[in-house]
């Protein structure tokens, strides 16, 4: 639809409301609905919203330690403007029209806490360069049979699996809730979201899904959507869906893999295929990848972003520990598929499903461009056979106290995503430490509570 059309909709929907959204810094929707008048007077200028969405955690609780926003300023409303292009029907709430927004500062530049203009703000880098970013993500999560209010009588403990047993790629258990399965499927193709693929992962309840590639930011909005869509499409079934990194130590964790490549900007060609090379890469892909091992370990919090998110990057649990690469390797953090002129990628396998994918898509892209304009050339080898064991370019950092650390002193990190923003992010990411490091653990308490 043109800007007309989508104007015509709004006013012409039967419910006359809008719902809009932004994303925190986790990558959280945070929205509202609107009238149809206040969407008519807001659409083409911008609108205030709470900047408290930059100034707590993902709990609501603010944090104490950030200079953008807090006590200190008095939360006040910061400048949003709505996304025209991001339009979109909501098939599960009667095609209500849907918008994303996004942050700009008072002399409406880009605001640098914003996730969104971050992405933007690298996405130019690109253009500038002469380069069309072409991303997906996918993502793997666990589904329950619970509500939110079973979930809070439980104390998150004994939960009932969508389905039984580790089940990967089951078109048996794909039937057991086929409901639920048809309905992810259908809804989010309607919603704009199309899906690839989709099928169960080794897990009770696990399923896995690949979202159709396309221009890097319009996959970056759809991956933010996904998210939340499937949470939502879940909650009509009776079903909670959680992408947490790692919901049990005794279960693989869930991954959101970022797969990319760079075309010309007629998107004619990619330029990351070189069918005279042997591996079939060009010298282009191959400082992209020498760009992401070298910038990787310095902004790991990016793709890394929780407490969590470090339970899943163990040792035989199909997520990277070390700096690695190979082709077609899936124990390596960095998976190159040459393939073929149309299908030559990247896979970035640190990237769990915990991740915002605004952040996780900039880190790649700035990481990757930052190869190509040092000229960094691919010297380290491709890992043969099991990539855990390789640990000759060492191993990425094992906590997110010792990854923010990293990050917030980093000359690299700064260089990639600016002072400000790496300021604000790696403060948050230290009081998401602070927040862990107070709590008295379950495993603490069984292990010392008789015996020490």
């Amino acid at each position: 639809m043109d800007k007309k059309q989508i104007i015509d909709y709004v006013k012409n929907h039967p419910l006359k409301k809008v719902k809009l959204a932004i994303t925190d810094i986790d990558g959280i929707l945070r929205g509202k609905y609107i009238s149809v008048e206040k969407f008519l007077s807001v659409a083409e200028t911008n609108f205030g919203f709470c900047d408290v969405v930059f100034g707590w955690d993902s709990g609501d609780v603010a944090y104490d330690n950030v200079a953008y926003t807090g006590w200190h300023t008095g939360y006040p409303d910061a400048k949003a403007r709505i996304d025209l292009s991001t339009f979109r029907k909501i098939p599960w709430e009667s095609d209500v029209p849907f918008f994303l927004g996004e942050f700009i500062d008072d002399k409406n530049n880009s605001l640098h806490v914003c996730p969104r203009q971050l992405l933007k703000k690298v996405i130019a880098q690109a253009d500038k360069a002469g380069y069309a970013p072409v991303f997906s993500q996918e993502f793997e999560w666990f589904n329950f049979q619970e509500t939110p209010d079973t979930l809070h009588d439980k104390g998150y403990k004994n939960l009932q699996p969508l389905t039984p047993g580790m089940f990967g790629y089951s078109l048996l258990r794909s039937t057991l809730k086929n409901e639920f399965f048809t309905d992810l499927f259908e809804l989010l193709r309607q919603f704009n979201v199309p899906v690839e693929g989709l099928h169960t992962e080794t897990g009770p309840g696990v399923y896995e899904a690949a979202i159709m590639y396309g221009d890097i930011l319009e996959s970056a909005d759809r991956a933010v959507l996904f998210k939340s869509a499937v949470r939502e499409i879940a909650y009509k079934h009776g079903i909670m869906a959680t992408f947490m990194a790692k919901f049990s130590e005794n279960l693989p964790g869930c991954s959101g893999h970022v797969h990319q490549s760079l075309w010309d900007k007629k998107k004619e060609k990619n330029l990351f295929h070189d069918e005279k090379d042997k591996l079939k890469m060009s010298d282009l892909f191959k400082s992209y990848l020498a760009g992401q091992l070298h910038c990787l370990p310095h902004i790991l919090p990016m793709v890394a972003p929780t407490i969590n998110s470090y339970k899943r990057l163990v040792e035989g649990a199909w997520a990277p520990t070390t700096v690695t690469w190979s082709i077609d390797n899936r124990t390596v953090a960095f998976r190159a598929l040459p393939g073929g002129s149309k299908s030559s990628r990247l896979e970035t396998r640190v990237v769990g499903s915990d991740t915002n994918p605004y952040l996780a898509m900039a880190a790649c892209l700035a990481a990757g461009l930052y190869g190509i304009k040092n000229k960094l050339k691919l010297k380290q080898p491709a890992t043969l056979g099991n990539g855990y064991r390789d640990e000759s370019n060492g191993r990425f950092p094992r906590n997110l106290h010792d990854a923010s650390a990293v990050m917030r002193d980093s000359k690299i990190a700064n260089e990639l995503l600016g002072e400000k923003f790496v300021q604000h992010f790696t403060q948050t990411r230290e009081w998401e430490w602070r927040q862990f490091s107070r709590v008295v653990t379950d495993w603490e308490t069984k292990r010392y509570f008789e015996i020490i």
